[in-house]
């Protein structure tokens, strides 16, 4: 299946550097190339698209007041010289962020992210319901709805969930479950003592913490999730501080 795309971007060169790219994965289409925010509006307003891979920094419309515009929202992936832009486009449900310049592995992992997003979204539109979180405040564990059923899950087999816009993704030391549920609504549900948001698209467990840096938590397991400045903050003064060996002990 082929998914409809559109290119936004003021600069030329970067326009047909974006083309090169896009044109080299077969699940992409490209629909238009538009030189503006305002012209794409105008586009997208008649037009069905699929994925959006938009500049953000344009004169008169910005990617993501375009992005707020506009009623029926393809799937916007920013790319940008600018890494200042980050929270405010996660703010916005952006799939992506892309720094530039953009090489063609990055265009490609956004695609792909934005890809199994829309096939996820095909594939239990109409049949998935929201999952809710159905065990007690004392409880170990929790049920959540997947495309194969019911499934079970021990919050401390829970390393870290990655967030993909209504869906989430669950990640344990074995497996991964995908979940119709946003990051925003698990954080709600999940204990707040085990759980912590580091990132606008990462959760993690603070039990399966090995290592904080200053832009990464290195999880048991391997897995690296990236942590931003201000969560690195709260995550310090709610949790990690508290248990830090202190050089001094009072008598």
């Amino acid at each position: 299946m082929q998914y409809k795309c559109l290119i936004i971007d003021d600069n030329e060169i970067e326009r047909d550097a974006l083309e090169m790219h896009l044109k080299k994965i077969s699940q992409l289409e490209i629909i238009a190339i538009c030189k503006n925010g305002i012209e794409a509006a105008d586009f997208l307003s008649r037009n069905n698209i699929d994925i959006v891979f938009s500049d953000i920094d344009m004169p008169e419309l910005s990617g993501i007041a375009l992005l707020k515009s506009i009623k029926k929202h393809p799937l916007f992936v920013f790319i940008t010289a600018y890494s200042e832009y980050a929270a405010e486009s996660y703010e916005v449900d952006a799939i992506d962020f892309v720094v530039k310049p953009a090489t063609f592995p990055r265009i490609l992992k956004a695609a792909n992210k934005a890809i199994e997003y829309l096939e996820l979204k095909n594939k239990v539109s109409g049949t998935a319901e929201a999952v809710q979180e159905v065990s007690d405040n004392h409880s170990d564990h929790f049920f959540f709805k997947e495309t194969k059923g019911i499934s079970k899950l021990k919050y401390n087999d829970v390393i870290y969930i990655e967030s993909l816009g209504d869906f989430s993704k669950i990640f344990t030391e074995n497996d991964m479950h995908i979940i119709l549920v946003s990051l925003k609504n698990l954080e709600k549900q999940l204990p707040k003592n085990l759980f912590a948001r580091v990132h606008k698209q990462y959760m993690i467990n603070i039990n399966h913490i090995v290592t904080l840096t200053t832009h990464e938590v290195h999880m048991n397991h391997n897995f690296i999730v990236p942590i931003s400045a201000s969560n690195r903050q709260e995550l310090l003064e709610s949790a990690i501080d508290k248990k830090i060996l202190s050089r001094f002990i009072k008598n």
